[in-house]
C-alpha cells in the first residue's frame, strides 16, 4: 500500500523517537567512519524486530532529522506570557478554590458597603436636613430664651463641623439637639418619694465643711397619667448628667424638717407637689424654696 506523506512525516518522527531513547548507540555510531550506514543498519533490524517495515529512504530522513534536530522541542523561555499560559492549562486544579474566594470576597464586600458604607454615606447626606429640621422644632416649642438660645449655639457648632466633614462632631450635637427639644416638649409635676419602705430625703455633710450640712428631698417626674418618667439630672456633686427617675433635690433644712414632719405624722407627704414643668420650658417651676440642683446618688 502506498504511503501518504503524512504517514512518511510520523514513520520519521519515530525513527527519531526510536534515536533518542538509544543515545549511547546514537553517540557511538554517529562518531565512527561510516557511521550513518551502520546505524540505518542497527534501525532497520530494531524495527525487523518489531515486525515493522521500514524504507531505507524513512530511515535516512529520520537519522538527517535527528542531526538538525528537527522535530526536537525546545520549551519556551520564562515569562508573563508563558506563566498565563501554565496557569489556564491548569486551571482546574486552582479555579474553583479562586472563584470560591471571589465569591465569599465579593458576598463580604456587599455585605460592608451595604450595611457599613452606604448607610453611613446616606446618614452623611440626610445629616444636615435633619439638624435643621430639629432646630425649627425647638424654636417652634420653646417658650424658654435660654434653651432658644442654646439650640442656636447647637446649631452654629454642628454647622461648622458639617462643612469641614467632622460628621461624628456634627452626630454629637445632633444628639444634644434631640436631647433638648425632648426636654422642652415634656411635661410633669414634680412629686417628693412617700412609699414608707423609700427614703423621702437625704442629708450629705460637704468635704469643704464638716460642720454644714445639704439637705435634699428624694423627688421623681410624674406625667398626666401619673407615669414616672426618666429625667437627665446633673449631679452637682460630680457635673456628670445621668438619665434617672428619681434624684436628689436640694432644700434648706427649713423645708425638709416640714416634708420629715409631714410623713412622720401618718406615714405620708400630704404637700407631696414640689414643682411643675410646663411644655416649652426648659427647668421646672417649683413651689418650695430650692436653688435647683440635685445629686443623682445617696
Amino acid at each position: 500500500m502506498k504511503r501518504t506523506p503524512l504517514e512518511d512525516l510520523m514513520v520519521a518522527m519515530d525513527v527519531v523517537d526510536t534515536l533518542r531513547h538509544r543515545e549511547k548507540l546514537v553517540a557511538r555510531e554517529l562518531d565512527a567512519e561510516g557511521r550513518r550506514e551502520r546505524l540505518i543498519e542497527h534501525l532497520r533490524e530494531i524495527y525487523a524486530a518489531q515486525g515493522i517495515e521500514v524504507t531505507d529512504a524513512l530511515l535516512k530522513e529520520g537519522v538527517q532529522a535527528l542531526e538538525e534536530d528537527r522535530f526536537s522541542y525546545d520549551p519556551p523561555k520564562k515569562s508573563f506570557s508563558t506563566l498565563l499560559a501554565r496557569l489556564y492549562v491548569k486551571r482546574g486544579g486552582w479555579g474553583k478554590p479562586f472563584l470560591g474566594i471571589c465569591f465569599v470576597c465579593i458576598v463580604g464586600w456587599s455585605i460592608y458597603h451595604f450595611t457599613m458604607v452606604r448607610p453611613e454615606s446616606v446618614r452623611q447626606n440626610q445629616m444636615p436636613v435633619n439638624i435643621e429640621k430639629i432646630f425649627k422644632e425647638i424654636t417652634s416649642v420653646s417658650q424658654d430664651k435660654d434653651a432658644t438660645q442654646q439650640a442656636k449655639a447647637l446649631l452654629t457648632s454642628a454647622q461648622t463641623a458639617l462643612e469641614n466633614e467632622r460628621y461624628d462632631e456634627a452626630a454629637v450635637v445632633h444628639s444634644h439637639l434631640e436631647q433638648l427639644l425632648s426636654q422642652l416638649k415634656s411635661n410633669y409635676k414634680l412629686r417628693v418619694v412617700s412609699s414608707p419602705n423609700k427614703k423621702s430625703g437625704v442629708w450629705r455633710v460637704p468635704d469643704i465643711n464638716s460642720d454644714a450640712r445639704n439637705y435634699y428631698l428624694i423627688v421623681q417626674a410624674l406625667d398626666d397619667n401619673g407615669k414616672v418618667l426618666t429625667i437627665p439630672i446633673t449631679s452637682e456633686e460630680n457635673g456628670k448628667t445621668s438619665n434617672v427617675t428619681s434624684w436628689g433635690l436640694r432644700v434648706d433644712e427649713r423645708i425638709f424638717n416640714l416634708v420629715a414632719a409631714d410623713k412622720r405624722d401618718d406615714g405620708i407627704i400630704q404637700k407631696n407637689v414640689v414643682g411643675t414643668k410646663e411644655r416649652g420650658k426648659l427647668k421646672p417651676s417649683y413651689t418650695i424654696a430650692t436653688t435647683g440642683s440635685a445629686i443623682t446618688e445617696w
